[in-house]
């Protein structure tokens, strides 16, 4: 249980939004000689590092992305970290960077987030501690090679809604005409490189108005991938629920764990297969974007030859599957509605 006596810092908690914020403790470990270190808390948010540091040139490096929720008795809960540590594992080896051992990294959450109790947000107030742990390649280097030293870091910031609106928002997405990632590259890993190279991908989808970026498969261009942040879920009018299969997209734990709510809690015939945007779209009955940071955002429409194309009615409106769908989510990971799935993870005081 948390301390009921630690004051939560001065902070307006109904309007966070998502950026970020310094807390007061990080946590950091080291690398080297093909040996961990042991790894402490430490105040300073600044990394110092070397100017031919592999993480700076040749983007060896990875993060994950977690939330830690206050639930109503006080508890404060982690939505499956365990996924996370083994995602990061995964991205680990396709960069030849060291694993960092699964009780390493939960240990360093842990401590983070119970060195920053006093910028946890309560319990009702639409906000959550972002966790970003994350592995760079540091110290001295020039050529194409992997680091000889590595830093495993975990931060912590108090966020909002990923987009302004608190709650359920609707969203819209215009498709890019760039290209996310090839299917044999890094796309299936949660690894700096791919988010740079997707900026300006954005960027054209909110000239157009929209809030994201949609990818569609590089080979073919017909096939969704995922979103610029998010990867992609739709309610189909004949009753089945589809996601995206691609080698090319990230494989979210959010989207993982919507998709055996969408089986289990409301019956649907919840399949990963190719869904072709144009050839399937008059199909759509409801879709959303779904991750860590955008939780579940409905889409209301979608931007695709020079057109805008509503998803659900009006495109302004949130369906009754993607609602259902939120509610079980957030439910769940705050402490609300039975944990029966065993996904949640306390972090005692």
């Amino acid at each position: 249980m948390v301390d009921a006596k630690v004051n939560k810092k001065p902070l307006n908690w109904a309007v966070l939004g998502f950026q970020y914020q310094r807390t007061d403790y990080r946590f950091r470990a080291v690398h080297e000689n093909g040996v961990w270190g042991e790894g402490e808390l430490i105040t300073d948010e600044n990394i110092p590092i070397h100017e031919g540091a592999p993480s700076i040139h040749y983007a060896q490096q990875c993060f994950e992305g977690m939330k830690a929720q206050t639930s109503a008795d006080g508890r404060v809960l982690l939505f499956r970290p365990d996924l996370n540590s083994e995602r990061m594992d995964l991205a680990a080896k396709r960069l030849l960077m060291p694993q960092v051992p699964e009780n390493l990294f939960l240990e360093a959450v842990e401590e983070t987030v119970r060195a920053n109790y006093a910028w946890i947000p309560p319990f009702g107030s639409g906000a959550s501690l972002y966790i970003r742990p994350m592995l760079i390649g540091v110290g001295e280097n020039l050529g194409l090679n992997p680091a000889q030293k590595f830093e495993f870091r975990v931060f912590v910031c108090p966020v909002g809604p990923y987009y302004k609106e608190a709650g359920l928002a609707v969203i819209s997405l215009a498709v890019s005409e760039m290209d996310r990632a090839a299917p044999n590259g890094t796309g299936s890993f949660k690894v700096g490189a791919n988010y740079a190279g997707g900026l300006l991908a954005t960027r054209a989808a909110q000239v157009l108005g929209a809030n994201e970026a949609l990818y569609l498969d590089s080979m073919e261009g017909r096939y969704i991938d995922e979103a610029g942040s998010a990867n992609i879920i739709v309610a189909m009018k004949d009753g089945s629920f589809a996601s995206p299969k691609s080698d090319a997209i990230l494989p979210s734990i959010t989207r993982r764990s919507i998709m055996i709510l969408a089986k289990e809690e409301l019956g649907l015939k919840a399949e990963d297969r190719p869904i072709d945007l144009r050839a399937e779209f008059s199909q759509f009955q409801e879709m959303a974007a779904c991750g860590t940071a955008a939780v579940l955002s409905p889409v209301g429409k979608v931007w695709f030859d020079a057109g805008w194309h509503n998803v659900y009615q009006d495109g302004d409106s949130i369906g009754p599957i993607m609602q259902e769908l939120y509610d079980l989510l957030v439910g769940i990971q705050n402490g609300e509605l039975e944990d029966r799935f065993s996904w949640l993870h306390e972090v005692s005081r």
